[in-house]
């Protein structure tokens, strides 16, 4: 367990396990992302690899389609905050998350203080606190701690956990938009999403 954070690590200790994609280098994942800096994905990259482990998620295709994720939410592999823009401001940063019931944001402020954050953009005070709940730390006391690395992982392998089986059939039609929606709730990224993913699936192949 992290002593800084409180998060469970996994250790890996089947020699069988089929790893492939979650053994890739920083090197090769960085042809699916060309506008990150690799010293980026080589720090982040072994959090991001050991959460999808502790869950389970070794498909290579849902380990393509975290790093695409990855790459749609946050382009430079870097755990970010959501900025500022049309979708999410009108008046005063963030209003329009304000008041809205399937996000869980009940206090005026909720918005700017949960916005989204890490590498799946976790939104909403209602996401903070519930999936805070399942790593053992108060994200809904201590937002910021969602771009937290190894937090920030745990996240994005919780989210995409939650969403596999549903994921994987969606992939299994090669619907890529379909598959992204299940996450975003939209189309916000593709355009970096299915570069990312198909480039990753070459490394399967290849």
């Amino acid at each position: 367990m992290d002593q800084k954070t409180g998060v469970k690590t996994a250790v890996n200790d089947n020699p069988n396990e089929r790893k492939a994609l979650l053994d890739l280098t920083a090197d090769r994942i960085a042809l699916a992302f060309p506008g990150a800096r690799r010293i980026n994905i080589a720090k982040y990259w072994p959090f991001v690899s050991e959460a999808l482990r502790a869950n389970q998620l070794t498909d290579d295709r849902i380990v393509a389609f975290s790093l695409a994720t990855i790459a749609a939410e946050t382009a430079g592999f870097v755990p970010i905050t959501e900025m500022k823009s049309k979708w999410n401001t009108a008046i005063y940063p963030f209003d329009r998350y304000d008041g809205r019931k399937d996000l869980g944001n009940t206090s005026p402020g909720d918005g700017a203080r949960y916005p989204g954050r890490g590498f799946v953009q976790l939104t909403g005070r209602a996401h903070y606190r519930d999936y805070g709940k399942r790593i053992r730390v108060d994200l809904e006391s201590n937002p910021a701690l969602a771009n937290d690395p190894r937090i920030a992982a745990q996240l994005l392998a919780l989210f995409v956990a939650d969403r596999k089986s549903r994921i994987l059939a969606a992939l299994d039609k090669d619907n890529l938009p379909a598959a992204r929606r299940l996450v975003n709730g939209g189309s916000h990224g593709m355009e970096r999403f299915s570069p990312a993913y198909s480039t990753i699936m070459k490394e399967v192949k290849g």
